[in-house]
């Protein structure tokens, strides 16, 4: 018998600052009321890019344009409710953010929006909903920086195959 083949969760973040300023999600999970950057998970036939837009679109109500890369996050979460323990590959992305469309409902579980400062957010660290909260922070107010054209999503993703 062949094991499993271990496959973590891929999903994208959106990094976006205003002046000294950052734009985090307050979200429902499992573990209570968190903070987060805009972020999700990346579905079948979407580019990272793409689903970057989607994501910070659908928890924020604004536009997101991605500028540049931020980077890639490996990290692992053991949830103690329930035991489950997920690797999550991240793709961080920097970039700004239009003012929030009139009549846009956020996504389910996003209770609302806060522009708070690096201090801020270092201060309330036990609410993050993860470790790469602050990490992606700390990188984009490090000035890191990447083209967008280091990840390439081929055309074959605009098609995802299905299982007859």
């Amino acid at each position: 018998m062949t094991p499993e083949r271990w496959k973590p969760a891929v999903t994208v973040a959106a990094v976006i600052s205003d002046g000294p300023r950052y734009l985090l999600v307050q979200e429902h999970t499992p573990e209570g009321l968190r903070l987060n950057n805009p972020a999700g998970h990346l579905e079948p036939g979407e580019s990272p890019f793409d689903a970057v837009i989607r994501e910070a679109l659908e928890e924020t109500a604004r536009r997101f344009v991605p500028e540049a890369l931020l980077g890639l996050y490996l990290t692992r979460f053991q949830r103690p409710a329930t035991g489950e323990d997920v690797t999550y590959l991240r793709i961080a992305y920097r970039g700004t953010v239009d003012a929030p469309l009139p009549g846009r409902a956020l996504d389910e579980g996003i209770v609302g929006t806060l522009w708070l400062s690096v201090d801020e957010i270092r201060a309330r660290q036990a609410e993050h909903r993860s470790p790469l909260v602050m990490r992606c922070i700390d990188d984009h107010a490090a000035g890191q920086r990447y083209p967008l054209e280091l990840i390439q999503a081929d055309a074959a993703l605009q098609h995802p195959w299905t299982l007859a």
